[in-house]
Protein backbone atom coordinates (compact mmCIF):
# COMPACT_ATOMS: atom_id res chain seq x y z
CA UNK A 1 0.00 0.00 0.00
CA UNK A 2 1.72 3.58 -1.25
CA UNK A 3 2.76 5.47 1.67
CA UNK A 4 0.46 8.57 2.70
CA UNK A 5 1.72 11.63 3.72
CA UNK A 6 0.27 14.77 4.73
CA UNK A 7 2.19 18.10 4.78
CA UNK A 8 -0.06 19.51 7.84
CA UNK A 9 1.07 23.07 7.58
CA UNK A 10 0.58 23.49 4.24
CA UNK A 11 -2.96 24.63 3.12
CA UNK A 12 -5.69 22.83 1.55
CA UNK A 13 -9.42 22.32 1.25
CA UNK A 14 -12.21 19.85 2.57
CA UNK A 15 -11.44 16.66 4.49
CA UNK A 16 -7.62 16.63 4.46
CA UNK A 17 -7.89 20.51 6.13
CA UNK A 18 -10.45 18.81 8.55
CA UNK A 19 -7.91 15.79 9.42
CA UNK A 20 -5.13 18.94 9.48
CA UNK A 21 -7.21 20.73 11.98
CA UNK A 22 -7.58 17.22 14.33
CA UNK A 23 -3.70 16.58 14.37
CA UNK A 24 -2.53 19.09 16.51
CA UNK A 25 -0.02 17.69 18.75
CA UNK A 26 0.14 19.06 22.16
CA UNK A 27 3.20 21.74 22.55
CA UNK A 28 4.94 19.16 25.00
CA UNK A 29 5.56 16.97 21.48
CA UNK A 30 6.63 20.14 19.59
CA UNK A 31 8.97 21.09 22.18
CA UNK A 32 10.53 17.68 22.27
CA UNK A 33 10.53 17.40 18.60
CA UNK A 34 12.68 20.80 18.78
CA UNK A 35 15.22 19.16 20.66
CA UNK A 36 15.29 15.66 18.46
CA UNK A 37 15.56 17.41 15.50
CA UNK A 38 18.71 20.04 17.02
CA UNK A 39 20.32 16.87 17.81
CA UNK A 40 20.21 15.64 13.96
CA UNK A 41 16.91 12.99 14.78
CA UNK A 42 13.29 12.17 13.36
CA UNK A 43 10.64 12.12 15.88
CA UNK A 44 7.03 11.33 15.50
CA UNK A 45 4.21 10.86 17.62
CA UNK A 46 2.93 7.26 17.59
CA UNK A 47 0.63 4.85 18.47
CA UNK A 48 -3.39 6.22 20.22
CA UNK A 49 -2.55 9.55 20.92
CA UNK A 50 -2.62 10.37 16.88
CA UNK A 51 -6.02 7.93 16.84
CA UNK A 52 -7.64 9.44 19.48
CA UNK A 53 -6.38 13.02 18.34
CA UNK A 54 -8.10 11.99 14.83
CA UNK A 55 -11.43 10.69 16.61
CA UNK A 56 -11.75 14.20 18.54
CA UNK A 57 -10.53 12.16 21.86
CA UNK A 58 -7.49 14.22 22.46
CA UNK A 59 -6.84 14.02 26.09
CA UNK A 60 -8.10 10.70 26.30
CA UNK A 61 -4.75 8.76 25.69
CA UNK A 62 -2.96 10.42 29.16
CA UNK A 63 0.83 9.44 27.69
CA UNK A 64 2.48 10.45 25.02
CA UNK A 65 4.58 7.60 23.00
CA UNK A 66 6.74 8.51 19.96
CA UNK A 67 9.23 6.77 17.78
CA UNK A 68 12.17 7.36 16.57
CA UNK A 69 15.98 6.93 14.69
CA UNK A 70 17.81 7.78 17.55
CA UNK A 71 18.86 4.97 19.48
CA UNK A 72 18.64 4.72 22.98
CA UNK A 73 21.49 5.85 25.12
CA UNK A 74 21.30 8.88 21.88
CA UNK A 75 17.63 9.74 23.84
CA UNK A 76 18.67 9.34 27.26
CA UNK A 77 21.25 12.30 26.25
CA UNK A 78 18.33 14.38 24.38
CA UNK A 79 15.82 14.25 27.78
CA UNK A 80 18.99 14.74 30.47
CA UNK A 81 18.21 18.39 31.60
CA UNK A 82 14.67 18.36 30.05
CA UNK A 83 12.35 16.02 31.79
CA UNK A 84 12.02 15.69 35.79
CA UNK A 85 12.34 11.62 35.80
CA UNK A 86 13.75 9.22 33.48
CA UNK A 87 13.43 5.51 33.76
CA UNK A 88 15.02 3.42 31.77
CA UNK A 89 13.32 -0.17 32.64
CA UNK A 90 12.27 -1.00 29.20
CA UNK A 91 15.90 0.70 27.49
CA UNK A 92 16.75 -3.30 26.67
CA UNK A 93 13.21 -3.35 24.34
CA UNK A 94 14.65 0.11 22.98
CA UNK A 95 11.97 1.91 24.96
CA UNK A 96 13.13 5.10 27.09
CA UNK A 97 10.41 6.61 29.96
CA UNK A 98 10.31 10.15 31.05
CA UNK A 99 8.61 12.72 33.08
CA UNK A 100 8.07 16.16 32.08
CA UNK A 101 5.61 18.33 33.58
CA UNK A 102 3.54 15.76 35.08
CA UNK A 103 3.17 13.82 31.82
CA UNK A 104 4.73 10.38 30.62
CA UNK A 105 6.30 10.09 27.84
CA UNK A 106 7.65 6.73 25.89
CA UNK A 107 10.20 6.98 23.22
CA UNK A 108 11.27 3.94 21.59
CA UNK A 109 14.08 3.37 18.73
CA UNK A 110 12.60 2.53 15.19
CA UNK A 111 12.23 -1.32 15.62
CA UNK A 112 10.96 -4.78 14.54
CA UNK A 113 10.05 -7.77 17.24
CA UNK A 114 9.27 -11.14 17.14
CA UNK A 115 8.05 -13.85 19.66
CA UNK A 116 9.53 -17.50 19.44
CA UNK A 117 7.07 -19.94 20.07
CA UNK A 118 7.87 -20.22 24.00
CA UNK A 119 9.35 -17.06 25.17
CA UNK A 120 6.99 -14.07 26.23
CA UNK A 121 9.62 -11.91 25.11
CA UNK A 122 10.08 -9.77 21.76
CA UNK A 123 13.46 -10.31 20.34
CA UNK A 124 14.25 -6.63 19.44
CA UNK A 125 16.10 -5.57 16.01
CA UNK A 126 16.69 -1.39 15.84
CA UNK A 127 15.77 -0.22 12.03
CA UNK A 128 16.02 3.18 10.76
CA UNK A 129 12.53 3.42 8.82
CA UNK A 130 9.31 4.84 10.28
CA UNK A 131 7.16 2.58 7.96
CA UNK A 132 8.70 -0.28 8.82
CA UNK A 133 8.32 0.56 12.41
CA UNK A 134 4.42 0.64 12.07
CA UNK A 135 4.38 -2.25 10.04
CA UNK A 136 5.19 -3.87 13.27
CA UNK A 137 2.23 -2.59 15.20
CA UNK A 138 -0.58 -4.26 16.24
CA UNK A 139 -3.47 -2.50 14.21
CA UNK A 140 -3.81 -0.34 11.19
CA UNK A 141 -5.29 2.53 13.21
CA UNK A 142 -2.42 2.50 15.26
CA UNK A 143 -0.08 2.63 12.70
CA UNK A 144 -0.44 6.39 12.08
CA UNK A 145 2.26 8.74 13.29
CA UNK A 146 2.81 12.65 13.25
CA UNK A 147 6.17 14.53 12.87
CA UNK A 148 7.40 16.97 15.50
CA UNK A 149 8.21 19.63 14.94
CA UNK A 150 7.44 19.37 11.14
CA UNK A 151 3.82 18.42 11.28
CA UNK A 152 3.96 15.81 8.68
CA UNK A 153 1.21 12.85 8.83
CA UNK A 154 2.25 9.16 7.83
CA UNK A 155 0.09 6.80 6.86
CA UNK A 156 1.39 3.77 5.40
CA UNK A 157 -1.54 1.26 6.13
CA UNK A 158 -4.55 3.14 5.67
CA UNK A 159 -5.24 3.23 9.10
CA UNK A 160 -7.12 6.41 8.59
CA UNK A 161 -9.46 4.78 6.40
CA UNK A 162 -10.36 1.75 8.60
CA UNK A 163 -11.07 4.65 11.08
CA UNK A 164 -13.26 6.09 9.31
CA UNK A 165 -15.08 2.88 8.04
CA UNK A 166 -15.09 1.59 11.61
CA UNK A 167 -12.66 -1.13 10.66
CA UNK A 168 -9.70 -3.65 12.60
CA UNK A 169 -7.58 -4.47 10.56
CA UNK A 170 -3.55 -5.49 11.19
CA UNK A 171 -0.89 -3.64 9.00
CA UNK A 172 0.87 -7.48 8.26
CA UNK A 173 -1.08 -10.33 7.87
CA UNK A 174 -2.99 -11.35 11.59
CA UNK A 175 -1.02 -14.06 11.76
CA UNK A 176 2.41 -12.57 11.83
CA UNK A 177 0.82 -9.74 14.00
CA UNK A 178 -0.32 -12.20 16.56
CA UNK A 179 2.25 -14.69 16.11
CA UNK A 180 4.37 -11.28 17.21
CA UNK A 181 2.65 -10.79 20.20
CA UNK A 182 -0.75 -12.99 21.31
CA UNK A 183 -1.85 -10.41 23.64
CA UNK A 184 -3.05 -8.75 20.29
CA UNK A 185 -5.91 -10.86 20.05
CA UNK A 186 -7.24 -9.90 23.23
CA UNK A 187 -6.47 -6.38 22.49
CA UNK A 188 -8.77 -6.58 19.07
CA UNK A 189 -11.85 -7.73 21.70
CA UNK A 190 -10.66 -4.29 23.27
CA UNK A 191 -10.69 -2.14 20.16
CA UNK A 192 -14.11 -3.90 19.40
CA UNK A 193 -15.51 -2.61 22.98
CA UNK A 194 -13.91 0.67 23.49
CA UNK A 195 -13.98 1.95 20.32
CA UNK A 196 -16.62 0.40 18.48
CA UNK A 197 -14.62 -1.29 15.48
CA UNK A 198 -15.49 -4.31 13.31
CA UNK A 199 -12.89 -7.24 13.07
CA UNK A 200 -11.95 -8.50 8.98
CA UNK A 201 -13.22 -11.71 8.98
CA UNK A 202 -9.44 -12.74 8.15
CA UNK A 203 -8.59 -11.01 11.43
CA UNK A 204 -11.53 -13.24 13.50
CA UNK A 205 -10.36 -16.37 11.38
CA UNK A 206 -6.37 -15.71 12.94
CA UNK A 207 -8.12 -15.10 16.43
CA UNK A 208 -9.87 -18.37 16.29
CA UNK A 209 -6.84 -20.24 14.96
CA UNK A 210 -4.15 -19.11 17.62
CA UNK A 211 -6.34 -18.58 20.42
CA UNK A 212 -4.07 -21.04 22.23
CA UNK A 213 -1.16 -18.95 21.48
CA UNK A 214 -2.45 -16.92 24.79
CA UNK A 215 -0.60 -19.14 26.99
CA UNK A 216 2.40 -17.31 26.60
CA UNK A 217 1.61 -14.19 27.64
CA UNK A 218 1.55 -13.05 31.25
CA UNK A 219 -1.23 -12.98 33.53
CA UNK A 220 -1.10 -9.50 34.14
CA UNK A 221 -0.89 -8.31 30.63
CA UNK A 222 -3.98 -10.43 29.60
CA UNK A 223 -5.91 -9.11 32.80
CA UNK A 224 -4.95 -5.38 31.93
CA UNK A 225 -6.55 -5.70 29.15
CA UNK A 226 -9.41 -7.81 29.75
CA UNK A 227 -10.37 -5.11 32.30
CA UNK A 228 -9.91 -2.45 29.73
CA UNK A 229 -12.59 -4.37 27.39
CA UNK A 230 -14.89 -4.82 30.48
CA UNK A 231 -15.01 -0.58 30.87
CA UNK A 232 -15.28 -0.15 27.34
CA UNK A 233 -18.53 1.48 26.00
CA UNK A 234 -19.53 -1.49 24.40
CA UNK A 235 -18.17 -4.60 26.65
CA UNK A 236 -21.00 -7.09 25.18
CA UNK A 237 -19.44 -6.76 21.72
CA UNK A 238 -15.82 -7.30 23.14
CA UNK A 239 -16.93 -10.29 25.04
CA UNK A 240 -19.17 -12.14 22.21
CA UNK A 241 -15.79 -11.72 20.00
CA UNK A 242 -13.88 -13.51 22.87
CA UNK A 243 -15.92 -16.48 23.06
CA UNK A 244 -16.55 -17.15 19.60
CA UNK A 245 -13.27 -17.19 18.95
CA UNK A 246 -12.14 -19.40 22.20
CA UNK A 247 -9.88 -16.77 23.63
CA UNK A 248 -12.42 -16.72 26.30
CA UNK A 249 -11.22 -20.32 27.28
CA UNK A 250 -7.83 -18.91 28.59
CA UNK A 251 -9.31 -15.88 30.11
CA UNK A 252 -12.36 -16.59 31.73
CA UNK A 253 -13.41 -19.93 31.28
CA UNK A 254 -16.66 -19.59 33.19
CA UNK A 255 -18.64 -17.06 30.80
CA UNK A 256 -18.67 -19.74 27.59
CA UNK A 257 -19.77 -22.85 30.15
CA UNK A 258 -22.91 -20.39 31.14
CA UNK A 259 -24.28 -21.15 27.49
CA UNK A 260 -25.12 -24.80 28.71
CA UNK A 261 -27.52 -23.72 31.38
CA UNK A 262 -31.01 -22.85 30.27
CA UNK A 263 -32.18 -19.85 32.60
CA UNK A 264 -34.87 -21.08 35.31
CA UNK A 265 -37.39 -18.70 34.14
CA UNK A 266 -37.18 -19.84 30.23
CA UNK A 267 -36.63 -16.07 29.12
CA UNK A 268 -33.63 -16.21 27.62
CA UNK A 269 -32.05 -19.03 25.46
CA UNK A 270 -29.39 -19.38 28.43
CA UNK A 271 -27.53 -18.16 30.97
CA UNK A 272 -24.74 -16.70 29.01
CA UNK A 273 -26.93 -14.62 27.18
CA UNK A 274 -28.94 -13.79 29.99
CA UNK A 275 -25.58 -12.40 31.77
CA UNK A 276 -24.71 -10.22 28.88
CA UNK A 277 -27.58 -8.67 28.94
CA UNK A 278 -27.11 -7.95 32.31
CA UNK A 279 -23.59 -6.64 32.11
CA UNK A 280 -25.38 -4.60 29.25
CA UNK A 281 -28.22 -2.72 31.70
CA UNK A 282 -25.50 -1.98 34.47
CA UNK A 283 -23.80 0.95 31.64
CA UNK A 284 -26.97 2.82 31.79
CA UNK A 285 -27.56 2.41 35.70
CA UNK A 286 -23.93 2.36 36.57
CA UNK A 287 -24.84 6.47 35.95
CA UNK A 288 -26.38 6.11 39.45
CA UNK A 289 -23.39 5.74 41.13
CA UNK A 290 -21.02 8.44 43.37
CA UNK A 291 -18.41 8.58 40.32
CA UNK A 292 -21.10 8.45 37.58
CA UNK A 293 -19.01 5.02 36.22
CA UNK A 294 -17.79 3.30 34.40
CA UNK A 295 -17.27 0.76 37.17
CA UNK A 296 -15.20 -2.24 36.90
CA UNK A 297 -16.60 -3.99 40.26
CA UNK A 298 -20.59 -3.60 39.58
CA UNK A 299 -19.67 -4.76 35.64
CA UNK A 300 -17.54 -7.63 36.37
CA UNK A 301 -20.68 -8.42 38.97
CA UNK A 302 -23.06 -8.11 36.68
CA UNK A 303 -20.73 -10.40 34.18
CA UNK A 304 -20.43 -13.21 36.52
CA UNK A 305 -23.43 -12.83 39.33
CA UNK A 306 -24.69 -16.21 37.64
CA UNK A 307 -21.46 -18.14 36.76
CA UNK A 308 -22.39 -20.88 39.58
CA UNK A 309 -25.34 -22.13 38.09
CA UNK A 310 -23.79 -25.14 35.89
CA UNK A 311 -22.45 -26.14 39.07
CA UNK A 312 -26.01 -26.25 40.60
CA UNK A 313 -27.90 -26.69 37.80
CA UNK A 314 -31.35 -29.81 38.56
CA UNK A 315 -33.63 -30.91 36.74
CA UNK A 316 -37.03 -30.70 38.55
CA UNK A 317 -40.38 -31.60 38.26
CA UNK A 318 -42.60 -30.47 35.24
CA UNK A 319 -38.89 -29.72 33.66
CA UNK A 320 -38.47 -26.96 35.65
CA UNK A 321 -34.69 -26.38 36.45
CA UNK A 322 -33.42 -24.62 40.07
CA UNK A 323 -29.82 -23.32 40.87
CA UNK A 324 -30.20 -23.66 44.59
CA UNK A 325 -27.16 -21.47 46.10
CA UNK A 326 -25.52 -20.83 42.73
CA UNK A 327 -24.62 -17.37 44.43
CA UNK A 328 -22.51 -18.93 46.88
CA UNK A 329 -21.26 -21.22 44.81
CA UNK A 330 -20.27 -18.64 42.02
CA UNK A 331 -19.17 -16.25 44.83
CA UNK A 332 -16.08 -19.00 45.19
CA UNK A 333 -16.22 -19.36 41.87
CA UNK A 334 -15.56 -15.50 41.28
CA UNK A 335 -12.97 -15.26 43.76
CA UNK A 336 -10.62 -18.20 42.37
CA UNK A 337 -11.24 -17.18 39.31
CA UNK A 338 -10.20 -13.42 39.53
CA UNK A 339 -7.21 -14.80 41.65
CA UNK A 340 -5.88 -16.63 38.81
CA UNK A 341 -5.99 -13.48 37.15
CA UNK A 342 -4.05 -11.70 39.85
CA UNK A 343 -6.83 -8.82 40.81
CA UNK A 344 -6.91 -7.35 43.77
CA UNK A 345 -8.73 -7.67 47.28
CA UNK A 346 -9.78 -4.48 46.68
CA UNK A 347 -11.58 -5.29 43.52
CA UNK A 348 -11.99 -9.15 44.12
CA UNK A 349 -13.89 -8.66 47.67
CA UNK A 350 -16.98 -7.02 47.07
CA UNK A 351 -17.20 -8.12 43.24
CA UNK A 352 -17.93 -11.65 45.34
CA UNK A 353 -20.09 -9.84 47.75
CA UNK A 354 -22.23 -8.55 45.54
CA UNK A 355 -22.52 -12.09 43.59
CA UNK A 356 -23.41 -13.28 47.42
CA UNK A 357 -26.29 -10.70 47.94
CA UNK A 358 -27.86 -10.47 44.45
CA UNK A 359 -30.85 -12.52 45.18
CA UNK A 360 -31.49 -11.07 48.57
CA UNK A 361 -34.33 -8.62 46.83
CA UNK A 362 -36.36 -11.10 45.14
CA UNK A 363 -39.51 -11.96 47.00
CA UNK A 364 -39.41 -8.11 48.11
CA UNK A 365 -43.10 -7.58 46.49
CA UNK A 366 -44.78 -10.71 47.17
CA UNK A 367 -43.88 -10.60 50.69
CA UNK A 368 -42.92 -6.94 52.12
CA UNK A 369 -40.21 -6.82 54.56
CA UNK A 370 -40.21 -5.93 58.01
CA UNK A 371 -38.00 -2.78 58.69
CA UNK A 372 -35.85 -5.30 60.33
CA UNK A 373 -35.22 -7.08 57.20
CA UNK A 374 -34.25 -3.50 55.41
CA UNK A 375 -32.44 -2.82 57.99
CA UNK A 376 -30.23 -6.56 57.60
CA UNK A 377 -29.98 -5.57 53.71
CA UNK A 378 -28.32 -2.35 54.04
CA UNK A 379 -25.71 -3.61 56.97
CA UNK A 380 -24.94 -6.69 54.76
CA UNK A 381 -24.44 -4.87 51.59
CA UNK A 382 -22.65 -2.01 53.75
CA UNK A 383 -20.44 0.05 51.41
CA UNK A 384 -21.27 -1.62 48.27
CA UNK A 385 -25.40 -0.87 48.49
CA UNK A 386 -25.50 1.46 45.91
CA UNK A 387 -23.94 -0.98 43.57
CA UNK A 388 -25.84 -4.09 44.76
CA UNK A 389 -28.85 -1.37 43.92
CA UNK A 390 -27.70 -1.09 40.20
CA UNK A 391 -26.77 -4.89 39.99
CA UNK A 392 -30.40 -5.84 41.15
CA UNK A 393 -31.88 -3.54 39.18
CA UNK A 394 -30.19 -4.68 36.25
CA UNK A 395 -30.68 -8.22 37.15
CA UNK A 396 -34.38 -7.91 35.28
CA UNK A 397 -34.59 -9.09 32.00
CA UNK A 398 -38.07 -10.27 31.59
CA UNK A 399 -39.33 -9.54 28.12
CA UNK A 400 -42.90 -9.01 30.05
CA UNK A 401 -43.20 -5.33 30.24
CA UNK A 402 -45.86 -5.78 33.05
CA UNK A 403 -43.62 -8.02 35.38
CA UNK A 404 -40.21 -5.70 34.27
CA UNK A 405 -42.29 -2.88 35.95
CA UNK A 406 -43.75 -4.87 38.74
CA UNK A 407 -40.15 -5.39 39.71
CA UNK A 408 -38.83 -1.94 39.39
CA UNK A 409 -41.43 -0.22 41.26
CA UNK A 410 -41.08 -2.91 44.16
CA UNK A 411 -37.27 -2.02 44.05
CA UNK A 412 -38.40 1.64 44.15
CA UNK A 413 -40.41 0.71 46.95
CA UNK A 414 -37.75 -0.65 48.67
CA UNK A 415 -34.98 1.96 47.68
CA UNK A 416 -37.58 4.78 49.53
CA UNK A 417 -37.83 2.45 52.74
CA UNK A 418 -34.11 2.55 53.29
CA UNK A 419 -34.14 6.07 52.69
CA UNK A 420 -36.68 6.63 55.13
CA UNK A 421 -34.78 4.18 57.80
CA UNK A 422 -31.95 6.24 56.82
CA UNK A 423 -33.32 9.70 57.73
CA UNK A 424 -34.37 7.95 60.79
CA UNK A 425 -30.95 6.58 61.76
CA UNK A 426 -27.49 5.55 60.35
CA UNK A 427 -28.11 2.71 58.37
CA UNK A 428 -24.56 2.39 56.91
CA UNK A 429 -22.94 1.80 60.46
CA UNK A 430 -25.56 0.18 62.82
CA UNK A 431 -23.93 -1.12 66.07
CA UNK A 432 -25.96 -1.75 69.41
CA UNK A 433 -26.43 1.13 71.87
CA UNK A 434 -24.55 -0.12 74.26
CA UNK A 435 -20.36 -0.80 73.30
CA UNK A 436 -17.89 -3.48 74.91
CA UNK A 437 -16.98 -1.12 77.31
CA UNK A 438 -20.30 -0.59 78.58
CA UNK A 439 -21.39 -4.04 78.65
CA UNK A 440 -18.46 -5.43 80.96
CA UNK A 441 -18.91 -2.16 83.17
CA UNK A 442 -22.76 -2.88 83.51
CA UNK A 443 -22.96 -6.91 83.55
CA UNK A 444 -19.24 -7.20 85.58
CA UNK A 445 -17.35 -9.01 83.18
CA UNK A 446 -13.89 -8.91 81.99
CA UNK A 447 -12.65 -8.94 78.45
CA UNK A 448 -13.17 -12.52 76.91
CA UNK A 449 -16.07 -14.20 74.32
CA UNK A 450 -19.03 -13.55 76.55
CA UNK A 451 -18.42 -9.87 75.87
CA UNK A 452 -19.15 -10.72 71.91
CA UNK A 453 -21.82 -12.82 72.67
CA UNK A 454 -23.39 -9.84 74.05
CA UNK A 455 -22.33 -7.43 71.91
CA UNK A 456 -23.96 -9.99 68.81
CA UNK A 457 -27.06 -10.09 71.05
CA UNK A 458 -27.49 -6.80 71.38
CA UNK A 459 -26.83 -6.51 67.72
CA UNK A 460 -29.58 -8.73 66.89
CA UNK A 461 -31.97 -6.42 68.84
CA UNK A 462 -30.77 -3.53 67.18
CA UNK A 463 -31.28 -4.97 64.17
CA UNK A 464 -34.67 -6.24 64.70
CA UNK A 465 -36.24 -3.35 66.73
CA UNK A 466 -34.43 -0.19 65.58
CA UNK A 467 -33.23 2.04 68.47
CA UNK A 468 -34.59 1.46 71.85
CA UNK A 469 -32.48 3.53 74.03
CA UNK A 470 -29.96 3.04 76.64
CA UNK A 471 -31.87 2.14 79.10
CA UNK A 472 -33.52 -0.46 77.23
CA UNK A 473 -31.18 -2.03 75.84
CA UNK A 474 -29.74 -2.04 79.52
CA UNK A 475 -32.59 -4.19 81.01
CA UNK A 476 -32.28 -6.35 77.52
CA UNK A 477 -28.71 -7.46 78.42
CA UNK A 478 -29.56 -8.37 81.70
CA UNK A 479 -32.47 -10.24 81.16
CA UNK A 480 -29.97 -12.09 78.20
CA UNK A 481 -26.83 -12.26 80.78
CA UNK A 482 -29.63 -14.06 83.26
CA UNK A 483 -30.86 -16.30 80.50
CA UNK A 484 -26.76 -17.12 80.15
CA UNK A 485 -26.37 -17.91 83.43
CA UNK A 486 -29.51 -20.30 83.81
CA UNK A 487 -28.39 -21.93 80.95
CA UNK A 488 -24.85 -22.32 81.98
CA UNK A 489 -26.10 -24.17 85.60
Amino acid sequence: MPATRIDLRAPRDGSEQAIADLLVPPPLALELGERFAAAGHQLYVVGGTVRDLILGRAGQTPDLDFATDARPEQILRILRGWVQEIWDVGIAFGTVGALRDGVRVEITTYRSEAYDRTSRNPEVSYGDSLDDDLARRDFTVNAMAVGVPDLVFVDPYGGLADLASGLLRTPATPERSFGDDPLRMVRAARFVSTLRLRPVPELVAAMAAMAGRLEIVAVERVRDEFVKLVLGVDPVAGLELLVDTGLCEFILPELPAMKLSIDEHHQHKDVYVHSLTVLEQTLELERRLPDGGPDLVVRLAALLHDIGKPATKKLMAGGKVSFHKHELVGGRMARNRMKALRFSKEITDPVVELIRLHLRFHGYGEDAWTDSAVRRYVTDAGEQLERLHVLTRSDCTTRNQRKAARLARAYDLLEERIDRLAAEEDLRSIRPELDGNQIMAILGIPPGPLVGRAYNHLLEIRLDRGLIGPAAATEELRRWAKAESAEGK
